[in-house]
């Protein structure tokens, strides 16, 4: 589904739902948010509608996701593709894109290394 095409709060609240993190500052959920949107409306409005619909908490500046274990499968629901990309984190250029399969739409590209950051397992 093309980035014009998703909905940025859905898929920005289920990348909240399925972080493996215990729990993170605001700041941090934002850095991971911005793989979404950089527009800060909908930065709040994510963090929000995660909120109201029981997917983390927000107390004391932290972020805690509620889930307790619906974690992303790299090997079901992360793609590699080979190509010209350019990292949805960091900016940098890369020849391997991973992209994680939400059922709200795809986010990406990443290099394997932000792919982790993003999700919380680095």
């Amino acid at each position: 589904m093309p980035d014009d095409e998703r909905d940025p709060v859905a898929l920005g609240v289920e990348l909240l739902a399925h972080l493996e993190a215990e729990s993170l500052s605001v700041a941090e959920a934002i850095d991971r948010i911005e793989t979404v949107t950089t527009n800060p409306g909908l930065q709040r409005e994510i963090l929000d509608t995660a909120a109201m619909r029981g997917v983390i908490d927000r107390e004391d500046g932290l972020v805690r996701p509620t889930s307790g274990g619906t974690y992303v499968s790299f090997e079901g629901d992360v793609v590699v593709r080979d190509g010209e990309f350019d990292c949805k984190r960091c900016g940098a250029s890369i020849t391997t894109g991973h992209f994680v399969q939400f059922d709200s739409g795809e986010l990406g590209p990443f290099g394997s290394t932000c792919v982790r950051k993003v999700l919380g397992r680095a």
